[in-house]
């Protein structure tokens, strides 16, 4: 179904919170026609959760996002919940199953999710017009004036969900940002979010021919911690426990390590100290961590000495175990960097909250102008926390429509 040439809203983006937002105001009866400069509709939904598609958390709660602002995304998250969502999916027959964490996956393919969103939009009366990229945007007594690559188009209300920085390979932007700023409104200062760490030559020096070794761990980056996965790479960190603690990070800061999280290593150095007294440092640790890394620990498989010495247990005193305990479970490291918008999931930051209404997302200075998903300056954890706030904040842009 095609609308006229007049519609009620445009969106700006046809990525999940745009298309999410449409749907939500073509429902009501609004007029809707969503742009975007992208040849297809909905790229960063495909690639997402390795093809399956992370599309929301059973946890998505308030605490589990970011912003400068904590009690912004609250309404929407109550609003529109991973129940309502979980609800649409399986109107639509999509086989899911549930992961760790409260993490919702499709069985099949990523595509369903997309599918549905767009069989939604088609039902809605919604229309799409891909690769339109808009050269600039204009607010008139009447709304919006927009000047596109297939000519200009005009509308009361218009949404901006172009997303943020992260993979500007596939299209991503400052556009957003742009058109913020220039409507009046502030910019929280964007960055990448749930990235991996790069680290300095010292750093990698101490993890050389460790790429690839897997610890479950503690990492903790200022108050906030994380327990899953952490994985050496030839470049620095990276696993789930390092992305979530890299929206966290504040450049120049310690990251610390808890290597050991289910066991207290000096007490189990101290009790192998008097079961295997002649058995070597490096022999234990190799029995709770992995064995490459509890050498590279101690010197051996790679250039250089390492952090702890290994010797014979019966060699070393309880306050030498306690000491290497301790530093096993506060392993720390100063990243040099992250890897960048390249490779990160989200850009923290964005459109400044405290220009948007939390129950609209509507600019307080600039009425018919709304600004969803990732533009804004609310970033999940990593798990489907993201697909939550574009759904929960398109949702209720589009009551407001």
């Amino acid at each position: 179904m095609t609308v006229s040439s007049s519609p009620d809203v445009i969106v700006i983006g046809a990525g999940a919170a745009g298309l999410f937002t449409a749907i939500a105001a073509g429902k009501r009866g609004r007029r809707v026609v969503v742009v975007d400069h992208a040849p297809e509709a909905g790229a960063k939904i495909l690639i997402s959760g390795g093809g399956r598609c992370n599309f929301t958390n059973v946890d998505a709660q308030p605490a589990r996002y970011l912003s400068a602002n904590p009690h912004f995304c609250i309404s929407a998250l109550r609003r529109y919940t991973p129940r309502d969502f979980l609800d649409l999916v399986e109107r639509h027959g999509i086989a899911w199953h549930e992961k760790k964490l409260g993490q919702l996956f499709c069985d099949s393919s990523a595509r369903d999710i997309l599918g549905m969103l767009l069989a939604e939009a088609a039902d809605a009366g919604v229309e799409l017009r891909l690769d339109c990229a808009v050269r600039d945007v204009q607010g008139t007594e009447g709304g919006f004036v927009l000047d596109t690559v297939r000519g200009r188009m005009a509308a009361p209300k218009l949404v901006v969900a172009t997303g943020g920085l992260s993979i500007p390979k596939m299209g991503a932007t400052d556009f957003a940002y742009r058109l913020a700023k220039q409507f009046g409104l502030n910019v929280v200062t964007p960055r990448p979010g749930l990235v991996p760490f790069t680290f300095t030559p010292q750093d990698l020096a101490r993890t050389q021919g460790l790429s690839g070794v897997a610890l479950d761990a503690v990492v903790k980056a200022g108050k906030s911690a994380f327990r899953e996965a952490l994985l050496i790479t030839h470049r620095g960190l990276s696993g789930p426990s390092i992305l979530q603690a890299s929206s966290y990070w504040q450049p120049g800061h310690p990251v610390t390590v808890d290597l050991t999280p289910d066991l207290d290593l000096a007490e189990h150095l101290k009790a192998a100290k008097r079961a295997r007294p002649n058995a070597e440092l490096k022999t234990i640790l190799g029995d709770v961590l992995p064995r490459r890394f509890a050498e590279r620990l101690c010197g051996e498989g790679g250039a250089g000495g390492g952090e702890v010495e290994s010797r014979p247990l019966r060699d070393l005193s309880d306050k030498a175990l306690a000491a290497v305990g301790e530093q096993l479970r506060r392993w720390t490291v100063v990243p040099a960097g992250t890897e960048g918008y390249r490779t990160a999931e989200v850009t923290v930051g964005g459109v400044d909250t405290n220009d948007l209404s939390s129950k609209t997302l509507e600019a307080k200075a600039v009425p018919g102008l709304h600004f969803v998903g990732e533009a804004v300056d609310v970033t999940g954890w990593l798990g489907g926390y993201n697909f939550q706030w574009a759904w929960s904040s398109g949702w209720v842009a589009g009551q407001a429509l």
